[in-house]
């Protein structure tokens, strides 16, 4: 095996009833993996010792987790349409407020201290104030599928609108949708990060023909298209070396982009990985990749998500989730 390409590093099985998951998040402070594990809560997974750390009560229905360090504090977004804030570095729950109706992805706008909910069921996004946990604005969304949201750092909160194959910008102090631009050459824009650097948007789109797509986000402009593997739900920016890392679950890879510049992409390595490994974090300074999966079953006596595929798991084994970390060869 050459040197420089990211190898599975470590497998660690945790126990419990049929699992379910979504969205990752990662403290580089203290090594912590934030895995939103939905009935079963938040759970926090220590990288260093590659072990569970920690169930976080008070967080049932948790779909993903918006880490502010900067305020020391975590937020577990829960299905029910609440938040819990939780102390970052003593993981002890602070408070839990409920918002909304249900309640989905959450992005941090610093320039305003205002946190963007994502209500997807709903159709609306929800601002609070970081500190005061008060409901400062909603915005109402016309898309009925909206995905992932990411903060561009100067004020907007930029948000995939699967269904319409857009993506919204809004202005988090007005609460205002201020553009939205077609995600041409792309269908289901699902994951997205962001590099501020250079203002483009990367948008992991999962219909017929999957691919990740470069966003000028001054203009709307798409740049690039790179080939991506089917079922994709996680893209992370790696800013120190300019990589984009793309977790695609039916395919059963994570495909890897070097950015040349802010208009040229290459494909730079792809691994394979388990099936259904659909969502990551990154540790951009160790150079780790973490997903997650887990053993499922089609069972065609219950409804079933043909969507992202024709045989996509409907039912999980209990004790068969597995958290996985792929690390940088030498």
């Amino acid at each position: 095996m050459p040197a420089g390409f990211f190898r599975l590093q470590a497998a660690v099985k945790l126990a419990g009833k049929a699992p379910d998951w979504d969205y990752l998040s990662y403290d580089a402070v203290r090594s912590h993996l934030f895995i939103a594990r939905r009935d079963a809560g938040l759970w926090v997974f220590d990288t260093r010792k590659q072990r569970l750390l920690r169930r976080m009560p008070k967080t049932e229905g948790a779909g993903a987790s918006l880490l502010i360090p900067a305020l020391g504090r975590g937020y577990a977004t829960n299905e029910d349409g609440s938040v819990t804030v939780f102390n970052l570095a003593t993981l002890v729950p602070i408070r839990r407020v409920k918002f909304a109706e249900d309640a989905d992805a959450a992005s941090y706008d610093p320039a305003s201290g205002r946190i963007a909910f994502v209500s997807a069921d709903s159709r609306r996004v929800t601002f609070m104030d970081a500190r005061s946990l008060a409901v400062v604005g909603h915005v109402a969304l016309e898309a009925k599928k909206a995905d992932a949201s990411v903060a561009d750092g100067a004020g907007a909160i930029l948000l995939n609108e699967r269904d319409r194959n857009m993506v919204a910008r809004i202005d988090a102090a007005s609460a205002r949708i201020t553009a939205e631009w077609p995600t041409t050459g792309c269908t289901q824009p699902t994951g997205l990060a962001y590099d501020s650097a250079n203002h483009r948007a990367f948008i992991g789109c999962r219909g017929a023909k999957p691919v990740l797509a470069v966003m000028n986000t001054d203009n709307g402009d798409i740049v690039a298209t790179l080939d991506l593997g089917r079922g994709n739900d996680g893209v992370a920016f790696d800013r120190k070396h300019h990589r984009i890392i793309t977790t695609n679950g039916v395919e059963g890879n994570i495909a890897i982009f070097h950015q040349d510049d802010a208009n040229h992409y290459r494909l730079e390595q792809a691994i394979t990985t388990r099936p259904n490994a659909r969502t990551l974090a990154y540790d951009e300074v160790g150079m780790r990749i973490f997903t997650v999966t887990a053993e499922g079953v089609v069972n065609p006596a219950q409804p079933i998500n043909a969507g992202p595929s024709a045989f996509y798991p409907n039912a999980y084994y209990d004790n068969s989730f597995v958290v996985l970390t792929y690390a940088m060869t030498k």
